[in-house]
């Protein structure tokens, strides 16, 4: 892509881009800090165009609520498609954590892929320029974006360490309770018995020891109209989804029989981290 300004103003095309994940929100929270809210994130931005008059603001995204460890967020994309569509040709952000915490990635946009596409990439805060860089303006976007990335890896160690402690403890850490249980309203890491949906549980349980097939109880729970355990939680109000869906009203299957059949949470064992990743 040719490096382009507006043949009007003069000016550089830019694209304002503001981040903020769950965690940040949070921290912000417990400091008293909205430094880093999307408000703040944007304000300071359209004040430091409006003190630049080589910057014109064409663009503008913030995505709320999306980790800065990858580049999967919907403006992030809208970005980088106006970019390479010639929309914008200058890229202005808070500092360098709000364009991404992943120090490879990051460094490859910002010092090969942008300066490959004539970009002009501004971090406000961070005091970087790349149209008035040096030698040691390379070296402080290298070292930011490895502190950043270090910033993650340290939260993400402190965290499972957490969260083991509280498993070897007894604490349910999910996201949802099994079928046939809820979560404690007065603590999220307690279940307590559904009494609706343990009755199901029990008659499953039940036809399997009279013989029945797991596609056979599956046809009987589906012509009795019980709701699968995927409707059973969405009618009671819990935000549950699955990418395998393919009706539009989930129905009891033999896989789902079978699921309750073998686990052993119905025998009031809570067994919890059977898959990870790599840290």
């Amino acid at each position: 892509m040719e490096f382009f300004s507006c043949p009007e103003t003069g000016t550089y095309l830019c694209y304002a881009y503001g981040r903020l994940s769950k965690k940040d929100a949070e921290k912000a929270r417990r400091e008293n800090d909205e430094s880093n809210s999307i408000k703040n994130q944007r304000d300071l931005i359209h004040e430091y165009i409006d003190r630049h008059p080589d910057l014109t603001l064409c663009m503008e995204g913030y995505d709320d609520n999306y980790t800065g460890t990858n580049f999967d967020r919907p403006h992030f994309q809208e970005m980088i498609q106006a970019v390479e569509a010639g929309k914008v040709n200058c890229i202005i952000v808070k500092d360098l954590s709000r364009f991404g915490r992943e120090h490879l990635d990051a460094g490859k946009y910002i010092l090969r892929l942008f300066p490959a596409l004539g970009i002009r990439f501004i971090a406000i805060t961070d005091g970087y320029d790349s149209a008035r860089q040096d030698a040691s303006s390379h070296m402080l976007v290298s070292f930011k974006n490895l502190m950043n990335d270090n910033y993650c890896r340290d939260a993400s160690i402190k965290i499972r360490s957490h969260l083991d402690v509280r498993r070897r403890n007894g604490k349910f850490i999910g996201s949802f309770a099994a079928y046939g249980y809820f979560k404690d309203p007065e603590d999220k890491n307690h279940l307590l018995i559904d009494e609706e949906a343990a009755a199901v549980v029990r008659d499953i349980f039940a036809w399997k020891i009279c013989g029945m097939s797991n596609q056979g109880i599956a046809n009987k729970l589906n012509h009795l109209g019980i709701l699968s355990p995927m409707e059973y939680k969405q009618a009671n109000g819990v935000k549950y989804g699955c990418g395998y869906k393919i009706h539009s009203k989930a129905l009891w299957s033999s896989v789902a029989v079978r699921r309750i059949l073998t686990s052993v949470v119905y025998l009031g064992v809570m067994e919890q981290a059977k898959r990870t990743t790599p840290n």
